[in-house]
Parts: structure tokens; sequence; C-alpha cells
């Protein structure tokens, strides 16, 4: 969220350092960074477990496109709503908490549930790097019971339910967070 609020709104330097954080850790891919994190960083002293290297990885990853959907949605808000705030005399903060959060955060949940989604799916890349998790499970029962469909095809299954209950979060999210829309009545 930082990233996109300074990317829309902020003074050329920060401006800058989150286009250039968005430009590298939207353009590597998530596979090369969580290597790069993993076995890249204890050549200069850091060390990381395999799990802190995909959390860092898919942390810095997803944060540079959410923060391409945060700016999307808060450039989407129209001059003419912030002019009208402080013509009626709210203040800066005012404006931002009342007026442009309430749209942007409604108008940016749908792209930001899509990186959610995208996130569980790419999990399964963190046993590239030795971090046991579901797909990696999965990789260990097939080879020591030699049924790779029968596993693969379950965690395919898991995978499906988890988004899916992912979808039903975002759902109720979305009408949680909904705005009061005109209807339009027959007279």
């Amino acid at each position: 969220m930082l990233a996109g609020s300074c990317r829309a709104y902020a003074a050329p330097p920060l401006r800058w350092l989150a286009d250039i954080y968005v430009a590298v850790f939207r353009g590597f891919p998530l596979l090369v960074q969580r290597c790069i994190w993993y076995f890249g960083m204890p050549r200069v002293g850091f060390y990381l477990t395999p799990y802190q290297g995909a959390v860092l990885g898919f942390t810095l990853c997803s944060g540079a496109y959410h923060s391409e959907y945060i700016r999307g949605a808060l450039l989407s808000i129209k001059r003419g709503q912030i002019l009208a705030a402080q013509a009626i005399g709210m203040s800066r903060l005012q404006t931002i908490v009342q007026i442009i959060l309430p749209q942007a955060v409604w108008r940016a949940l749908p792209g930001c549930g899509n990186e959610w989604f995208y996130l569980i799916k790419y999990s399964s890349l963190a046993y590239m790097i030795t971090c046991i998790e579901l797909t990696g499970e999965g990789k260990i029962i097939a080879s020591s019971t030699f049924k790779y469909t029968e596993v693969f095809a379950a965690l395919g299954v898991v995978y499906l339910l988890l988004v899916t209950l992912a979808t039903g979060l975002l759902k109720a999210l979305e009408k949680r967070l909904s705005l009061p829309r005109f209807e339009f009545h027959r007279i």
C-alpha cells in the first residue's frame, strides 16, 4: 500500500524509490527471487531458513503487484471529489480517510484478491528451496508410494478448495466494504 501510495501521490524521490521497487520485484520471476534470498544471501552473511526465504520472496514480489492495484485505485478517484471535500472544509487527513480510502480499497479489492489466489497457487514453488509445504509433502508421498497421479490430483483438489474458500472470503469482504449504490425505481 505504501509503494502504491508513493507512486500515486508522493514527491519525486519517494516516487522513484517506489518505481524501482516495483520494477525490480515485478520484473524478477518469483522462483528466481526465492533462490536469491535463500541461496544467494548466505554469500553476503545473511542466512535465512527455507521458510523465511519463501516468505520474503512472496512478500516482496506480491507487494510490487499489490502496489499497482492500489495505485490504480487511488488514481481512479475523481479530482472533483477531492476538491468538493476541500470546499466543504474537510482537512487533508479527513479527505483521505473519509473520501479516498474507502473508495480506493473497494476498487483495489478484486485485483488484490486475484493476487491472493496467485499467492496460494505459487506457494507450491516453495519446495524448490527445500521448504516443505503442501506440494513438497505431496512429492515425498508420491515418491514413496509411486502413486503420482493420485497424489498430485489430490493436491490439485486441495489447492482448488483453498482458492474456493478464499474466493468466498473475498466476496464477503467485498460485500462488507461495498459502497452504497443508487437504485433506480420505476415511477
